[in-house]
């Protein structure tokens, strides 16, 4: 089976409130968390592959040499005003929510940018596992999960980002319109429902 789960920071930085540097509201955290962890025991008995992407920097300056970043930094306003803060190494945020890992993941824990694809081996990964077809979920919808999506979908492979399974630190607004986006010129956007039902109906019929 040529499908992976591409799951993009759900990591206690994104979703754990007592540690979070960038965290979505408390009700939401639980929200995506048991989404993603139903949703990934289905896909493992499948044997679907979940490949966790985990925001991780060395250094302050490799987050704020990015303009866009060292100015939310520096906006006492902004959503990601703790940029400059978030996921350093050793930060007890750096670590994949524990119930959303298994032994058998595999982790690419190099990302510094939106988009999964800079500066880490995830192509390889996918092309040395053969793997053609990729169901995104996590965290935020409008900003990692659509750039490493789109820039997946302009790679060719095939993209469906898993309504039920993404959101954001922006409110909802953002994230019906960063599905709205994708789904109008890249890719497709479904619930965990319908992709496994869609998987489980293949099965059958071969």
């Amino acid at each position: 089976m040529s499908i992976a789960v591409i799951a993009i920071d759900l990591h206690r930085g994104h979703l754990d409130p007592e540690v979070a540097t960038m965290p979505l509201p408390a009700e939401k955290c639980e929200e995506v968390i048991e989404q993603n962890r139903v949703f990934f025991e289905q896909c493992r008995e499948l044997n679907i592959p979940i490949i966790h992407l985990l925001t991780q920097y060395r250094t302050e300056q490799e987050i704020l040499s990015n303009p866009a970043w060292q100015a939310r930094a520096n906006d006492p306003n902004a959503t990601r005003k703790n940029v400059a803060r978030h996921n350093l190494e050793g930060m007890p945020g750096v670590e994949v929510i524990p119930s959303l890992w298994e032994e058998n993941d595999i982790l690419v824990d190099t990302k510094k940018r939106y988009d999964c694809f800079i500066a880490t081996d995830l192509d390889f990964v996918l092309k040395a596992n053969n793997i053609k077809t990729l169901w995104i979920t996590g965290v935020n919808t409008n900003s990692c999960c659509l750039a490493t999506s789109i820039d997946a979908s302009v790679r060719d492979y095939d993209v469906t980002m898993v309504s039920d399974c993404v959101d954001t630190m922006d409110g909802p607004e953002y994230h019906e319109m960063a599905l709205k986006v994708f789904e109008r010129a890249f890719g497709k956007v479904k619930s965990s429902i319908q992709v496994i039902q869609e998987v489980n109906s293949n099965m059958t019929i071969l």
